[in-house]
């Protein structure tokens, strides 16, 4: 789009070359003769940059250069004058002007300064729209979900987001967790600051410290530059403690630590820093049972357990399935490029039916998949995975014997494989954690993960030659 530039001098000499000199270069060009003619420019028009004389014969280049910058303080403006004062520019400069020209000036040199000045404005422009996009991505009014669990979320959420009280959101993997933390977030009056998160299970401790806190030069081998850290970065703002049920109790009595004196100590550092950052913890753990067996920290349990709040799993809030996936075929055909496409009743009943283990995520992934291999303009059952129209039960809830009976062999394997499966991803992949989980002994989870092809997180095992 072609940048609109407003030309404000007394010369009318000055504004004829400026006009022409611009418009070759490809702008469009307004000009006034006067403060007054400028006033009236800028209320009716819209421009990109404006470039300006100090000294005229009806007030001063800086009182318009300050009523500009309050009316849009992202529009660049470039004052000029034929008296060079240091003084002058300096106000100028305070005021909020880009850039500060003496006539004559080199006309090589005004327009860099002047392309210069519109990049900013523009990256300005790009950063504000992309804020308030994001500022609206995450308005826990655009969080789907008219169920009455959901719904009670969306009031707690709304009266918690005016506090700075530490939140905790538990509630299974793929449930929506972090949504929810971005949502108190920017409806919080921290929302002009940085929302900022890490998972606490994918660093190991010392990495996690120097996350979290920040290292100074040389406190340790690797740390070739000094690091601030998430909670001094996120200061003023949110950071979000995901899967904090993973932390090792050495981190989890400096964290501690941290949340009470609300001061930090960077790794190799001696000295404390003083931070105000709201915290969210989350995890897919019970936090209280983990407690209670001694493998978390009471004292940190109830120093985040000040507003708990709990995600039901979709399995529990079906009445929100046709609205997500009504949502997700918008949102993933619009990744694709292609037309949104219809759902049929069958496939919306077999969607509806599921026990969707991996929650909101899953659901996502399946019509993501759907979409890309459908040829029609509808999505059927035939476009469903097998996983879907054969689900094995959630246990707790087999079925009855079929009138036509079953392969009981298979259908416990298939229970097996989807415990070992799950458990696998709940030990983050390792197999001597997942056994534990299952009852079952190294060797004999072992055998039947190599027997199914389960490999870590539950996805298949691919052998050499497959």
């Amino acid at each position: 789009m072609t940048a609109r530039i407003l030309v404000v001098d007394d010369e009318q000499s000055m504004l004829d070359f400026l006009q022409l000199l611009l418009e070759e270069s490809g702008f469009r060009v307004t000009t006034a003769s006067c403060v007054e003619e400028g006033r009236t420019q800028i209320r009716e028009g819209s421009f990109d940059l404006v470039l300006c004389d100090i000294i005229m014969p009806d007030g001063s280049g800086l009182d318009l250069l300050r009523e500009i910058k309050q009316q849009d303080s992202r529009m660049s403006v470039i004052m000029m004058t034929a008296y060079t004062s240091t003084k002058t520019a300096i106000e100028a400069m305070r005021r909020g002007a880009y850039d500060y020209v003496s006539k004559p000036f080199d006309v090589e040199e005004l327009k860099v300064i002047i392309q210069k000045a519109l990049e900013k404005t523009e990256l300005v422009d790009e950063n504000f729209y992309l804020r308030r996009e994001l500022e609206e991505k995450y308005r826990f009014s655009n969080i789907i979900g008219r169920s009455r669990p959901m719904q009670e979320i969306f009031e707690l959420v709304e009266r918690v987001s005016r506090t700075s009280s530490t939140v905790l959101l538990e509630g299974e993997s793929g449930t929506g967790k972090e949504l929810i933390a971005r949502a108190i977030h920017y409806e919080s009056p921290r929302s002009s600051h940085r929302f900022l998160s890490v998972n606490c299970g994918a660093l190991p401790e010392n990495l996690l410290e120097s996350e979290l806190f920040g290292h100074e030069r040389g406190s340790f081998t690797g740390a070739v530059r000094e690091k601030k850290g998430l909670f001094r970065e996120a200061h003023k703002g949110t950071l979000l403690l995901d899967e904090i049920s993973e932390m090792t109790p050495a981190m989890q009595v400096k964290l501690l630590r941290a949340l009470q004196e609300k001061k930090i100590r960077k790794v190799g550092g001696s000295t404390e820093e003083p931070v105000d950052v709201r915290i969210i913890a989350a995890t897919n753990q019970d936090l209280r049972q983990l407690t209670e067996q001694g493998e978390f920290r009471e004292d940190l349990y109830y120093r985040v357990n000040v507003i708990p709040i709990r995600l039901p799993p979709l399995r529990r809030r079906r009445e929100d399935i046709p609205l997500l996936v009504d949502f997700f075929i918008k949102k993933c055909s619009t990744g694709m490029g292609i037309e949104a496409r219809r759902i049929s009743v069958e496939a919306m009943r077999i969607l509806e039916s599921y026990h969707w283990p991996g929650n909101v995520r899953e659901l996502e992934n399946v019509i993501e998949r759907a979409l890309a291999l459908s040829e029609g303009d509808t999505l059927t059952a035939d476009d469903l995975p097998a996983q879907i129209l054969e689900p094995t039960p959630p246990l707790g809830e087999a079925p009855s014997l079929p009138a036509e009976g079953l392969n009981l062999e298979q259908y416990l394997d298939e229970i097996r494989k989807q415990l070992m499966a799950e458990a696998l991803d709940r030990a983050a992949g390792v197999q001597t954690q997942a056994a534990e989980v299952l009852g079952m002994s190294f060797r004999s989870f072992r055998y039947y993960a190599k027997k199914m092809r389960l490999g870590s997180g539950g996805f298949p095992v691919v052998e050499p030659g497959d």
